[in-house]
């Protein structure tokens, strides 16, 4: 599920994904541009057998957490987001870049600059650190097993 108008690159996004896959599925757009699009694109989603969804990083789908949850919670659909947080409050899975280590190494960069480093001259950084959480109430509640090879590379599981 993402926004077009805010995320652009989601066709290379696909692509990837397409190329890394390892099994046999049919993936679908959810593209939604508005608040109300959500819970049409779930319903949808959820009515197909065997149907997940992977809800991208974009600002709408950030803005819309709460929508979302709701919507997923209300068709019991399994799911992973980038959001640590998203699952801490009831999500199945997330995978992204782990926030914490974000703003610790932000700190650096506030203290180069107060140190008098031109903030144009700073390199751009990406995220180093990525985490995966999952939440077994949640996959209990959705009548989904977890395998523990998953299990145990998560770093961190919700009891």
């Amino acid at each position: 599920m993402y926004n077009p108008e805010t995320y652009g690159f989601y066709d290379a996004y696909l692509e990837r994904f397409q190329a890394e896959a390892r099994w046999s599925m049919e993936l679908t757009r959810a593209a939604v541009r508005v608040p109300t699009d959500i819970d049409v694109a779930v319903a949808d989603i959820a009515s197909r057998p065997g149907g997940g969804l992977a809800v991208l990083s974009d600002t709408f789908n950030l803005i819309n957490e709460a929508t979302i949850h709701a919507a997923l919670e209300r068709y019991r659909l399994p799911h992973i987001v980038p959001w640590r947080q998203f699952v801490a409050g009831g999500g199945l899975m997330s995978y992204g870049p782990d926030g914490d280590d974000i703003f610790r190494r932000s700190a650096d960069y506030v203290d180069r600059i107060l140190k008098g480093a031109n903030p144009a001259e700073l390199p751009a950084q990406a995220p180093t650190r990525y985490e995966l959480v999952i939440n077994l109430n949640t996959a209990k509640a959705l009548g989904l097993g977890v395998p523990p090879s998953l299990l145990a590379i998560a770093d961190e599981v919700i009891e």
